[in-house]
């Protein structure tokens, strides 16, 4: 029995992904930008081993046994990383040097989040990214990442920017089959150390909406949305990437808040809409914009972003960050003990939350625009930085038990 474990990161987009021009094949209707966030963090985690002892594939998802037969999109994975390596087998057979022929051998996966599924936090991201890498590293694939990202792609379109750390751009690409359309690195996560994100967790609660089913009803029915795809994003994607490259986060929070106020502008313009924020998430962009009028130099301080669903993600340069807590902590109070409400490896407040914080006697600053939000509004703070790709793991950090087995069970 041949075993790989791996770990792959969630990735937050500063400029959106959303529409699919093929939905077979997962080919978006633009190209899209996003940062990769640290897996000390968010992370999922796959074992997948394989041997010719095994009956069938088998799949595990957070200790539930699924039918991996109804999964097309997995499947669809399965399939090209097998070819991929039967490929190799063959060249080595006639070489005269033969490898195992593991890409005839059943595989047993086991998969688990460290984090809620479906709750708009790039869950399914993360997990495809994760199972796509540890096949490419099971099979001993002798690809380009780059190729990895597009097979990931076709599991979950935003997969594929999971494939590498730091600043990465999917491209959209113009080939019908879908060969072009992959993910490549604009910066490793070296290039900008001083800007981290905070995760504000407004629900875990699974999305209303799913987003596969939202992109298509967007597609069909926002006029906005072809606005979005001709004009916009192609111009964005140039300035965003400038931005990243020259490090400028005055640029880069611009776009991002503008790029994630107009997806959730097509999605409002969908018939029927789709409303992925809440209250508390719109408590959380004015509290940010009030925040950035304090600005002593009329730079922007801080970006919040929303995927589809409504947990905030707020960049901002390192030196900041201590403030922005303290903020959050203030105007989103919990009753939790801070350890349980922020408790992460790069904490860097200490004792309590939104006792102090300078915004508040601002003359800038209007607090009446945001008033204290009830308590645990946000249930979580998790803060972070930009971090690397996916991760293999010793052989210990395995999910699997030496026959093959789940070592833990919903």
């Amino acid at each position: 029995m041949k075993t790989v474990t791996c770990t792959a990161p969630v990735n937050i987009a500063v400029i959106k992904y959303w529409g699919k021009r093929d939905i077979d094949l997962i080919l978006p209707t633009n190209s899209s930008i996003s940062v990769t966030l640290s897996q000390d963090i968010l992370h999922s985690k796959t074992t997948i081993s394989t041997s010719p002892e095994f009956s069938q594939d088998r799949l595990w998802l957070n200790g539930i046994e699924e039918d991996i037969t109804k999964n097309k999109r997995m499947h669809n994975c399965f399939r090209e990383t097998r070819a991929i390596r039967k490929e190799m087998e063959d060249k080595a057979e006639s070489a005269g040097s033969p490898i195992e022929n593991l890409s005839t051998y059943p595989v047993h996966v086991c998969s688990e989040n460290n984090f809620p599924t479906a709750a708009g936090l790039a869950s399914s991201a993360s997990g495809l990214a994760a199972l796509v890498y540890t096949l490419s590293q099971l099979y001993e694939l002798t690809i380009s990442t780059s190729e990895v990202s597009r097979i990931a792609r076709q599991g979950s379109g935003s997969a594929c920017r999971s494939l590498f750390g730091g600043f990465v751009a999917w491209e959209m690409g113009q080939k019908e089959d879908g060969s072009d359309s992959l993910a490549v690195q604009i910066a490793p996560e070296t290039h900008w150390p001083e800007l981290e994100a905070l995760i504000c967790v407004v629900s875990d609660a699974k999305k209303g909406t799913s987003s596969t089913a939202g992109m298509q009803s967007t597609i069909k029915t926002s006029p906005l949305m072809n606005e979005r795809i001709n004009h916009v994003v192609p111009a964005r994607m140039e300035q965003m990437t400038k931005a990243i490259l020259d490090k400028d986060f005055q640029s880069f929070a611009e776009l991002t808040m503008r790029d994630s106020n107009q997806f959730h502008a097509v999605c409002l313009d969908t018939y029927p809409p789709i409303f992925y924020l809440n209250d508390t998430s719109r408590a959380i962009i004015q509290l940010i914009h009030e925040y950035n009028a304090t600005s002593q130099d009329g730079k922007l301080k801080a970006a919040y972003t929303y995927d589809a669903g409504p947990n905030a993600v707020i960049y901002a340069p390192k030196e900041n960050m201590a403030e922005i807590i303290q903020l959050i902590g203030h105007y989103f109070p919990s009753n939790k003990e801070p350890t349980a409400f922020f408790a992460d490896p790069y904490q860097v407040v200490n004792g309590s939350l939104g006792q102090d914080f300078v915004p508040k006697t601002h003359v800038n600053f209007n607090q009446n625009v945001v008033p204290v939000q009830p308590v645990n509004s946000v249930s979580r703070l998790l803060h972070t930085k930009v971090d690397d790709g996916p991760r293999v793991l010793d052989a210990e950090e395995s999910l699997l038990k030496a026959d093959g087995l789940p070592k833990r069970l919903a």
